[in-house]
């Protein structure tokens, strides 16, 4: 408990009536006792009438395990002998900012409210506790009350895509050894034969099976599979960079692990390769739905590193890890053209020998600084700026599809379902 404003207003005014009075009027300091009595009497009154802060219990309850980019919906319950006042205000304190939860009429008690927790990054979040305030009947006091709490949410990389079956229904054409583009050559794996029928292809027809048992026999064929893919995560500074409340690093790894899945059911093998200054992590190639725990764990554990991320090193590293042709998958960025060089060189050379998919990041603020709705010369100076970062950016992912280097530049929120759009064209065409 302790003094509210209105209170300290009261006493504020009080003590300066007393000054004027003790001042102007000689002897008059015998009205002055009354007046503080009577504010002293009103005051022990009105937090006596006060709802009792150790009559007031809170139980919170929220799931133990979140995914990155989402909203953990907590529950608080809470608890009194009468109802609660308007004006009371209940926080959460933990490891972010939580908004306030305040009460503008009177509830009945126990009082159910519901609360979500943003999940921002990776790691435990940990809400400590529960600080209750509310005013006395006369608001002279508030009255306060702290809750230990103490609830630890885990928050791992957003699998959200694999549990739903999203990534399930999208490659079921490739789960079932078809494909929803008819391409030349349709596959190089034999899968089994067939009658002939009209309206399919007639270069799929085996002529030296169909002259032995003397009707029209076609071969099936499916995209090759036992791929190796790598996926290359940048956990270097520039992917600390938050995009829509989530850093580029988190949104790499929810579709590098999204890609895990995909790779598992179209019967690849899935490998993980993080570096940043330096090499860091690398798990063996393996088949996907059996290694991704493996990667789901290496992924929640990734640290975010403050250094420079040096190109040179780190894929030279993996070139040399790699014994057979792979499709490698790299999470990066770069912030201008010059700093990018080292980055185009090391990933042309990865590209003579692997297939490489270059995944970048838009920024939609970038984006909205390079067309300003303003006209004021501060507006138009930014989009000047932004403009040229824009052209630099453009310039770079062009230089790297001349090198035969595949780019994919998209949004935060369309990156997962872009990228495996973009693993199952590669499988159609088998390019790997």
């Amino acid at each position: 408990m302790r003094p509210s404003p209105r209170l300290l207003a009261v006493a504020l005014v009080l003590t300066g009536l007393c000054l004027v009075v003790l001042l102007a009027v000689p002897g008059g300091a015998g009205w002055l006792v009354p007046a503080w009595a009577g504010l002293v009497l009103v005051a022990l009154a009105d937090a006596g009438l006060a709802l009792p802060p150790r009559a007031v219990s809170v139980a919170f309850g929220a799931p133990s395990i979140g995914y990155t980019g989402q909203t953990a919906r907590a529950t608080l319950t809470v608890t009194a002998p009468r109802p609660l006042p308007a004006g009371l205000t209940l926080r959460l304190t933990a490891d972010t900012d939580l908004p306030d939860l305040r009460l503008d009429a009177p509830q009945p008690a126990p009082l159910v409210c519901t609360l979500d927790i943003p999940l921002t990054r990776r790691g435990p979040l940990t809400v400590t506790g529960a600080a209750l305030m509310w005013p006395s009947r006369l608001g002279l006091w508030e009255m306060l009350r702290d809750v230990p709490l103490g609830h630890v949410i885990t928050v791992v990389p957003d699998i959200s895509p694999v549990l739903s079956g999203q990534i399930t229904t999208r490659m079921l054409p490739l789960m079932a050894g078809q494909k929803d583009m008819r391409l030349k050559g349709d596959g190089s794996e034999f899968h089994q034969l067939r009658d002939f029928a009209p309206g399919m292809d007639p270069r799929s027809i085996d002529w030296k099976r169909s002259a032995r048992m003397r009707s029209l026999v076609a071969r099936e064929t499916r995209a090759e599979r036992n791929h190796q893919i790598i996926l290359g995560l940048d956990s270097g500074h520039l992917m600390a960079e938050r995009i829509g409340g989530l850093p580029k690093l988190d949104r790499a790894i929810n579709a590098a692990l999204a890609m895990a899945w995909a790779g598992g059911l179209g019967g690849d093998m899935v490998g993980l390769y993080s570096f940043d200054s330096r090499p860091r992590l690398f798990l063996p190639p393996a088949p996907g739905r059996a290694a991704f725990p493996r990667l789901q764990a290496a992924c929640a554990a990734l640290a975010q590193e403050a250094a420079e991320t040096n190109h040179t090193l780190a894929l030279s590293h993996l070139h040399g890890r790699l014994k057979r042709r792979s499709l490698v998958i790299l999470f990066s960025d770069f912030a201008d053209a010059i700093t990018a060089e080292l980055l185009v060189e090391n990933t042309a050379i990865l590209a003579r020998h692997h297939l490489v998919l270059y995944v970048a990041l838009r920024d939609p603020a970038l984006q909205a600084l390079a067309h300003p709705a303003d006209p004021g010369p501060d507006a138009i100076a930014m989009g000047v700026a932004a403009g040229q970062m824009l052209h630099e950016r453009a310039s770079v992912l062009e230089r790297l599809s001349r090198l035969g280097v595949l780019c994919l530049d998209t949004t935060p929120e369309g990156l997962t379902p872009a990228l495996i759009s973009r693993y199952i064209d590669i499988k159609s065409r088998e390019l790997i």
